[in-house]
């Protein structure tokens, strides 16, 4: 039997096409989604015939754990959780949403009321008293998720999980009753599993984050954005890395120490371009240093390791969240009553003035943040 496969970003239809998955899946059905790690083939959990269909496609692997919940927003891991510590906290603030499975210990009390809820077997949500929790970095995967309302577990969509679709679609033949189709997925590979501690975490299985890149996430890490990372950008990170010194009385070099790292980037920065030199100037009166500035371009990976994300103007906060839309809540222009001009071209004068300016910007801004 031939699954329908679906050009979801071509077919016209969008929202139609997602209600059709979400009615699917409600009704018991299984459908293939996109995400930023593999395609996943989705059920809800508690279905008897979708629990079914997924076993057969994940196959004699794992058979006696459940399938991993995925979340459609970070805040939803409340439903299964109990109180988690301050570690947790910033894994799933700091990692959600994105390729990474958190790994939760639950106390036997809160399994059983979760259980209960959820009218399914603990055994289904649960092993080993921990529970396995995913919030995908996918548009498709998240709306379909959301629209279900209902608890969706994914697993590995067969061995042709990286795509195309039509390979997909050759293996779940009778197994699936639907594949969105996105491309090729961003990073295809699977995603990391953390297991979360009191006191840290554990890496399970290695994927698209190793742990060098997990402890760099957790930072707390403020970020500006301009164009070319040259002029305004770096001036609000030297700037911000004299005031944010100044508050904790410590030196400027010595924050990476304290765990803070500020950034520059730029939506359109080619890598290695040094500061102006006006820019170096104007900032060196009031106390920074840009002499060791090199450029660098705007990454989703730099978006997802920000905590604080401030853009020169809106055109950049767009540029944020065209990459990355869930950093929409951490993104904003620098200058709240309006965009802050590019000074490329001008005198040194005019840097100056920019300058006193964005440190009196920076400074405001700092007062929001929590290091």
């Amino acid at each position: 039997m031939t699954v329908p496969v679906v050009s979801i970003f071509e077919a016209g239809d969008y929202e139609q096409q997602i209600a059709r998955a979400a009615d699917l899946l409600r009704g018991g059905g299984v459908v293939v989604l996109p995400t930023e790690t593999v395609y996943g083939a989705a059920g809800v959990l508690g279905n008897d015939k979708a629990l079914s269909r997924l076993k057969s496609i994940r196959g004699n692997a794992d058979v006696a754990k459940p399938f991993t919940i995925h979340l459609a927003h970070r805040e939803q891991a409340a439903r299964y959780l109990d109180q988690v510590g301050e570690v947790g906290t910033r894994l799933m603030k700091k990692l959600w949403p994105g390729p990474v499975a958190l790994v939760f210990d639950v106390p036997p009390p809160r399994r059983a009321d979760v259980a209960n809820l959820l009218k399914t077997a603990e055994s289904d949500v649960y092993y080993n008293g921990a529970i396995t929790l995913r919030c995908p970095d996918h548009i498709v995967a998240t709306d379909v998720i959301a629209r279900v309302e209902e608890p969706v577990v994914l697993t590995v969509a067969g061995r042709a999980a990286q795509g195309p679709a039509d390979s997909i679609a050759n293996e779940l033949a009778g197994k699936a009753d639907l594949i969105f189709d996105a491309g090729p997925t961003r990073y295809s590979k699977p995603s990391t599993i953390v297991k979360v501690r009191d006191d840290g975490f554990d890496i399970v299985r290695a994927g698209v984050y190793d742990e060098r890149i997990i402890e760099r996430l957790l930072r707390t890490t403020i970020l500006f954005v301009c164009s070319g990372n040259t002029c305004r950008s770096p001036m609000a990170e030297s700037l911000a890395r004299v005031a944010l010194a100044k508050r904790l009385n410590i030196p400027p070099d010595d924050l990476e120490k304290k765990g803070i790292t500020i950034i520059s980037a730029g939506s359109l920065a080619l890598p290695g371009a040094r500061a102006t030199p006006q820019a170096v100037e104007a900032v060196k009166a009031l106390g920074a240093d840009l002499t060791r500035h090199r450029s660098r371009p705007l990454t989703v990976e730099l978006i997802h390791q920000a905590d604080h994300i401030f853009t020169m103007s809106r055109n950049h906060a767009d540029a944020v969240t065209a990459l990355v839309p869930s950093a929409a809540d951490k993104t904003t222009t620098l200058n709240p009553e309006g965009d802050i001009d590019d000074p490329i071209g001008g005198d040194l004068s005019l840097y100056q003035q920019l300058a006193e300016r964005m440190q009196q910007l920076v400074e405001k801004r700092l007062e929001t943040v929590q290091p």
